[in-house]
This record gives structure tokens, sequence and C-alpha cells, in this order.
């Protein structure tokens, strides 16, 4: 067991409670190890730790406008590749057409968030229709296709390597978050049987160290009778989601995991009460996130911390810089005007680095770590 260099300590001027009744004037910034779940400190500062008046080199918060990427081929091995490192691959796809083949990655799980559009997903295990908001996992090896019914934009969090998981719950219990019944699986129902009828040659399009193979049959074979078993597709629609809040206590961010795989976790935001303590921080504390570079996905509603985002955006903080709340937002840090929050996002604590792929890059908000100055830089 790993044993931390932990001696408890205030210097000079600090609050005793984390994220409340700072000292006025001032504003907090964490460093935090292990992703909020390790030991960590409060600094307090007289201005906020993202006035930086330039930026040179490699490492820089960067963002990436999704909705400006082509409309993809019928196949989840077109999604345009956004981000990547050894144990997590995420693509967005632009689909309007229905699948004419099956996919199956050999590579690890897929995570399937459906940011627009509606479809029926048939897979080894039967039936499911899907529509925005739905997390879908599928878990390795599992055949699957799409027959669309509205044009989707679907985020693909693939678990290169390992499984996903729901995260440990702790004193909140496990009907906290959402309830495990909540999960939705595949059903052997009369449209899953319908489309086990069809014939012709069927291709399987298997993707193996990002290599693409096909098999092709000559028959469907997404045709079980039945089955039965603990491995199994689930879906859940962030609706269902019930986050954990204090109304004394900003909550961190892993208060909001959703799934949890092998050296990153999933987590959703979605709305919740504002904290109503006076003396609460009532936006995202300025952090440096040291071990875990973070992604966000945004899909809908006010983003009351960021300016110049809108859904189908994607913002990647790497580790290594302090970040948080724009100028705009850290006005709001002790008195908000509304009573909740009202956004849906998808966020990916990576603890590797990750790369930014072509595609990505293509759509850059390139002003975008001048957007914490007071007036920022428009994409």
């Amino acid at each position: 067991m790993r044993k931390w260099i932990h001696i408890p300590h205030v210097e000079g001027l600090a609050s005793r409670q984390a994220h409340a009744d700072l000292p006025p004037g001032t504003v907090e910034r964490e460093l935090g190890k292990e992703g909020f779940f390790g030991p960590a400190t409060q600094m307090i500062h007289p201005r906020p730790p993202t006035g930086w008046s330039r930026w040179d080199g490699p490492l820089r918060p960067r963002a990436f406008d999704c909705t400006q990427l082509p409309r993809d081929g019928a196949s989840p091995w077109h999604a345009s590749e956004l981000l990547h490192n050894g144990h997590c691959r995420m693509r967005f796809w632009n689909v309007a057409a229905s699948m004419d083949h099956l996919a199956r990655n050999a590579d690890g799980d897929e995570l399937l968030f459906v940011h627009a559009g509606r479809a029926e997903l048939y897979c080894d295990y039967g039936h499911l229709a899907i529509e925005a908001g739905d997390y879908v996992v599928l878990p390795r090896g599992t055949m699957w296709r799409l027959d669309v019914a509205e044009p989707m934009q679907i985020l693909l969090i693939e678990a290169t390597g390992s499984s996903y998981q729901l995260p440990d719950k702790g004193l909140v219990g496990e009907h906290a978050i959402f309830d495990p019944a909540m999960l939705d699986l595949p059903r052997i129902d009369d449209a899953f049987k319908a489309q086990a009828a069809l014939s012709g040659e069927w291709r399987v399009v298997i993707k193996r160290r990002n290599l693409l193979s096909i098999v092709t049959y000559p028959y469907n074979p997404l045709d079980a009778l039945g089955w039965h078993g603990t491995l199994h597709p689930v879906r859940i629609n962030v609706r269902d989601i019930r986050p954990l809040v204090s109304h004394r206590y900003h909550l961190p961010p892993s208060a909001h995991t959703t799934f949890v795989a092998h050296r990153f976790v999933v987590c959703t935001f979605v709305p919740r009460p504002f904290e109503t303590d006076p003396g609460a921080i009532k936006v995202p504390f300025f952090h440096n996130n040291d071990d875990f570079d973070e992604v966000i996905f945004y899909h809908a509603g006010d983003f009351f911390s960021r300016d110049g985002i809108h859904p189908g955006m994607v913002t990647l903080h790497p580790c290594g810089f302090t970040h948080g709340p724009h100028p705009k937002a850290l006005g709001r840090m002790l008195v908000q005007p509304k009573i909740a929050t009202d956004e849906y996002a998808v966020m990916i604590d990576a603890r590797d680095a990750l790369d930014v792929a072509d595609a990505a890059s293509a759509v850059e908000w390139a002003g975008y770590h001048q957007s914490w100055q007071t007036t920022p830089a428009q994409p």
C-alpha cells in the first residue's frame, strides 16, 4: 500500500473549509492528486490564477467544434477521430444513413453517447431504440448496427483494452446517481426477429489494433434465439441521472462519475440546484488536476462556467496548468441569478496524456486559451 506524505497544515491566510467562506476579495485554487480522490491543498490568491497575458508552447487549453466536422459514412469506423491515448479513443460520428453491415470492436468496450437523432440499434443481444441523451455501453466484441430514423451525431468513447464498470458509490449506496434498475437491456423482440430474417450476405467489419478486417456471412449473424448471463449492453439516458448535490459545498466532478474504465472515467453533468449557503462557491473552483487530462463534451443547455461554448463543442484541459471558470462566471461565484444549473455535458478524465487527431485540429477554436481574458477572443 502507498502512504502519502500527509501532514495537515495551515499557512498564512486560508479558509477552514475548502470551497467555502473564502477571505473577502480572494479566489481559491485547488492542487490535487488522483483526480480529486487524493491529497489536496486549497491555495488562496488575490486574483484569478487564469489571468495570463500570453501563452507560448504546445501545452494549452484547447477547444474543438464538432458541429463543423464533415458528414461521415454509414459506419462507426468512418467517424472523425478527436483524441486518443493508449487506453482511451474518442471519435465523433455524423451519420445520416443506416448501416449495411455489422461493426465489431475487438480493441475494447465502446461507449456511445447520442448527441442528436434517433435509431434502432440491433446487436448480438437484441434490439434497443436509442435517442438523444442516451449512453449505450457495448461490450468488447459485440456485433451491432444502426437503422437510422433521424440523422445522428454520436460521441464514441472506446475503453481500449479494458471494460466499462460502474463507480463505487460508497456511503451514498448503490441507488445513488442512478438505480441500476434504470439500465435498459436489448430485447429479442418482434423487431429483432424481423431483422434476423433479412437474407443475403452480411459483412462484419472488425477493428483490431485500429486496423479493419471484414468477415462475410451468407446469412444475417444477428440471429440469436435467446440468451442468459451477466455480460450484455446497457443503456441509460441523461434524463435518468440524479446528481449528488450539497447545498453548503460545491462538489468536485468526481461526484458525478457515471462509468469507470482502466485509467479514465466518464462523468455526466446534468441540471442541479445551485449551492444556497451564502459562503459556498457556486462555480467550479480553480484547480490543478495534475494527474489527468480533462475533456468535456457539451451536449445541451447553458454552460454556466464557460463563454463562447455551444452544444457540440469539446474542450481539452491537459494537466500542467490551472483552469476554472471564465471571468463572467467568476463574477457570479457567490451569488447566482438562477436557482439551478441548466446544462448537460459529458466529461472524460484521462490518466494518460491525450493526443489530438488531425480532424479535431481542423475544427479548433485557436483563440480558446485567450477566452479567460476580460474581453475573450470569439471562435
